[in-house]
């Protein structure tokens, strides 16, 4: 065997190794993010009140839902339904709920619910989109980390 033939051979043996590993070109057709995404903490804070009388409800359940998640039919969750993270209402009906999501949207569904039975009255649940387009941005952004943005709201729920 001579020169010329053993590199024939080794390139056509070269070429079918490539073929089956899939190195077709150089062509990316769904380019992924490098190293991580962006986040950033979001916080919606209020108050919960009764819409009839203004008063703070204690006891209510306030919590960020999925952006993909179903939505509720006639004010009633799906019995599937979990939420990412929440928070009770004080005495007061104040709330804090914070938690870090992917910078990738400017709507992140919120779920506020009455758990309590009838201990503090029963109350229809709300489905809320927030808007963080104009939310207060603070904290120090590092790297993929984008700070805190804030936004404030206030809920009236309907008593049954």
């Amino acid at each position: 065997m001579n020169r010329r033939e053993f590199i024939k051979g080794m390139n056509r043996a070269l070429a079918g190794v490539i073929t089956m590993l899939g190195f077709g070109g150089c062509n990316v057709i769904d380019p992924k993010v490098e190293y991580g995404t962006p986040h950033a903490d979001y916080t919606v804070k209020g108050t919960v009140v009764n819409k009839a009388n203004g008063k703070p409800i204690q006891g209510i359940r306030v919590g960020y839902g999925c952006v993909s998640c179903p939505v509720p039919e006639y004010g009633v969750l799906p019995t599937s339904y979990n939420l990412k993270s929440h928070v009770l209402t004080d005495a007061r009906g104040d709330f804090k709920l914070t938690d870090r999501f992917d910078t990738g949207g400017n709507e992140i569904p919120v779920y506020v619910e009455d758990i309590d039975g009838e201990e503090n009255g029963l109350f229809q649940s709300e489905y809320l989109q927030v808007d963080f387009k104009n939310a207060v941005h603070s904290g120090k952004q590092k790297s993929w980390y984008k700070g805190e943005y804030t936004v404030t709201i206030n809920v009236e729920l309907t008593e049954i």
